[in-house]
């Protein structure tokens, strides 16, 4: 049996892909035109992206939702706390089922040390 994608999973049994509204959350170091162009018109993501304090925020295609961007530090904060994992930010395991078992432990361990046990 050969592993296959979540979305080809659900079209397997009959039920029909959703459109999600997908957006790209990046700092003001990522600001530029093209940028926004190619997401917006290219691939169809919006960018979350604040605007340079010398640049006026009316001018952009997209208005900057700051909802979205605060959103984005749970992921970096994520990240940077699976990076203190050793054994999964050198990912000692070679296989992909060994290294999500890696990281369903770090997720236990953590889990374990906020409820103090």
């Amino acid at each position: 049996m050969t592993r296959c994608c979540a979305d080809c999973e659900l079209l397997r049994f009959g039920t029909t892909r959703t459109q999600m509204n997908l957006k790209l959350a990046g700092d003001k170091g990522y600001r530029a035109n093209w940028i926004d162009d190619y997401l917006l018109d290219e691939l169809g993501i919006t960018p979350v992206i604040p605007s340079k304090t010398n640049e006026a925020r009316d001018v952009r295609p997209v208005t900057f939702a700051k909802r979205s961007y605060r959103r984005r530090s749970i992921v970096e904060c994520l990240i940077g706390w699976l990076k203190e994992s050793r054994r999964i930010a050198t990912r000692f395991e070679k296989t992909a089922i060994n290294f999500r078992g890696m990281v369903k432990l770090a997720f236990i361990h953590r889990y374990f040390r906020i409820l103090g046990l």
